[in-house]
């Protein structure tokens, strides 16, 4: 404060020890190198003052050497690690903790074991995690395998043999089918293990084949579909429900590998940064990343539960959100608009025969002529509105990152897009019968 500069000086290189020196001396630089220590402390200094102001070969190579240096750093912090657990020479011992606390460790060590009311460890495994998993997948385990088919099975029917698909212990539900439940596994077992073998065997069979309408009589017995009367009837998840309309939009990006997209966020902004090193964000939702602080709002929607609490066992709803969420989320209505796209594509020359291949192309099936004449009605009330107000055509146009093709005109394309959006909300495209 209220001081003055005597002597600036700007260089455009690192300064060497020894010319910092002279900056502060009342010797002219020239006596301070001559009068500089021959050892090895002066001579390393003399060779930096060399290398910094002298040479100027050297003095472009550690530019260089700098630059690469520093694009060496860049390539390494880029790489992900990936932790490896190994197993210890010598494990540590375990003992009780009081209360569950880490720090608080009660009694003798504890020996290596698994519950006595399972099958004995095999004495010629070794007492480690590749023990385990060998004891777990051993053909006479009672337990692993019955667990994997349950949660098949409740995968396709919406409720496994066992209810409590989280818990086969004392507090969890008995089988509702404990020999087919058995069955099952043993087959599953003697297959190898065949995950596409049992998916297949489950499909195909009578039980799952069966219709999902059921008499009335029927549901009031057995509301839940415990005895299996009739075929399963469950929402779509919002993983599946994402997926179709991408599929059907033509947008979903299939390919395997690479990094994982992260899905819609309400904040549009954020969104681009998250996916600016991802191109192809609308790939299927296996992959995607879920923030545990940020889940996407759509996803929760749909029961699809956060990433802080391991779930087996998802809810089952239907609440007013899930209809709002489809007409309205930028990832359904951006998916809409390429299903409607591809009516006009793929679809045919006039409004009826693309309806009916809009409808055949979502639902699989034709439809009849009361539903015909909803959807036509539909798309020209939608077409005089958009007319009306033909900016309410253009900013629903730009909803999503899809950008709408020239040759389409923009109110006939907002009109189909809605007509779209409300086949894909149909009963029949969200559940699974």
């Amino acid at each position: 404060r209220n001081g003055a500069v005597d002597d600036i000086r700007i260089y455009t290189r690192p300064v060497s020890a020894i010319e910092v020196k002279a900056l502060h001396s009342d010797k002219p630089l020239a006596e301070l190198i001559a009068s500089t220590a021959r050892d090895e402390a002066g001579l390393t200094a003399l060779r930096g003052y060399y290398f910094s102001a002298v040479d100027p070969e050297i003095r472009k190579a550690t530019a260089d050497l700098k630059i690469l240096r520093q694009k060496l750093r860049q390539t390494i912090d880029g790489l992900r690690e990936l932790p490896v657990m190994k197993e210890m020479d010598t494990p540590q011992p375990a003992r009780i903790l009081a209360r569950g606390a880490y720090d608080q460790p009660t009694g003798d060590p504890l020996p290596r074991s698994t519950p006595s009311f399972l099958p004995a460890f095999p004495k010629d495994q070794p007492m480690n995690r590749l023990g385990l998993a060998r004891w777990l997948t051993e053909p006479s385990h009672p337990l692993t395998a019955r667990v994997q088919v349950n949660r098949v099975w409740q995968h396709f029917f919406g409720r496994g043999l066992v209810a409590t698909t989280e818990n086969f212990g004392s507090q969890g539900e008995t089988p509702s089918h404990p020999e087919l439940l058995d069955w099952l596994a043993r087959d599953f077992i003697s297959h190898g293990w065949d995950m596409k073998r049992l998916c297949r065997q489950i499909v195909l069979s009578a039980t799952y084949s069966q219709d999902s309408r059921a008499a009335k009589e029927l549901r009031e017995k057995d509301p839940a579909n415990i005895l299996l009367a009739h075929g399963p009837a469950k929402r779509l998840s919002g993983e599946d429900l994402r997926d179709q309309a991408l599929a059907l939009s033509g947008l979903l990006q299939s390919t395997l590998g690479g990094p994982p997209a992260k899905p819609y966020l309400p904040d549009s902004a954020s969104w681009k940064v998250l996916n600016s090193f991802v191109p192809d964000y609308k790939r299927d939702a296996a992959p995607g990343i879920y923030r545990r602080s940020l889940p996407p709002p759509g996803m929760l929607a749909f029961d699809v539960p956060g990433r802080d609490v391991c779930t087996v066992r998802r809810q089952q709803t239907n609440t007013p959100l899930q209809p709002l969420v489809m007409l309205n989320d930028p990832q359904f209505v951006e998916a809409s608009r390429g299903l409607a796209i591809r009516m006009f594509k793929e679809g045919g020359v006039d409004l009826t025969a693309r309806t009916r291949w809009l409808f055949r192309e979502t639902l699989d099936r034709e439809p009849t002529e009361a539903e015909m004449k909803l959807l036509t009605e539909l798309f020209n009330d939608q077409l005089e509105t958009f007319r009306k107000d033909a900016t309410q055509a253009e900013a629903y146009l730009k909803v999503g990152d899809l950008k709408p093709p020239a040759d389409i005109p923009a109110i006939d394309l907002a009109a189909a897009t809605v007509l779209a959006n409300a086949i894909l909300n149909l009963d029949e495209a969200i559940t699974l019968r």
